[in-house]
């Protein structure tokens, strides 16, 4: 698949953090439990930590248990590339961003009691969270 966003991995490195560049270039997982997204509750839009393509509406997301932010569909269909993965011994899906072929994590089809049977398990660091501009900001209260 042709990426509308391609760069030299110098470039990537230049743009992104090292442990951003290793999930979102190099395919590794951050810990369970740790990642920003994980306990966001505002609405808002996901995107791509590496190039800002639209990913995941907040709507979507769901608290599966398994220590990454989950959703149950991207934004649209074409907005994610799914790929078999076959790394560790198993066979799963990844979740590329479409834009520009970062990883982003793996769905599953045991997003149960969701509209899609998915849970799209993703890095929180591979992700940006937009909240809606109607939002409020708990913060500055």
């Amino acid at each position: 698949m042709s990426h509308r966003v391609t760069k030299t991995d110098a470039e990537w490195r230049a743009e992104l953090a090292p442990q951003q560049f290793a999930v979102l270039r190099e395919a590794a997982t951050e810990r369970p439990w740790t990642g920003e997204l994980l306990d966001e509750h505002r609405a808002g839009l996901y995107t791509c930590g590496a190039c800002g393509a639209e990913l995941f509406r907040s709507g979507t997301k769901f608290d599966s248990g398994c220590g990454w932010p989950s959703f149950y569909e991207s934004v649209r269909p074409e907005a994610v590339q799914l790929i078999e993965d076959t790394t560790l011994g198993m066979v799963r899906t990844e979740v590329r961003c479409a834009n520009c072929g970062s990883h982003l994590g793996h769905v599953f089809p045991d997003g149960f009691g969701t509209p899609t049977g998915d849970r799209y398990c993703m890095n929180s660091i591979a992700l940006s969270f937009q909240p809606d501009a109607a939002q409020p900001d708990d913060s500055a209260a």
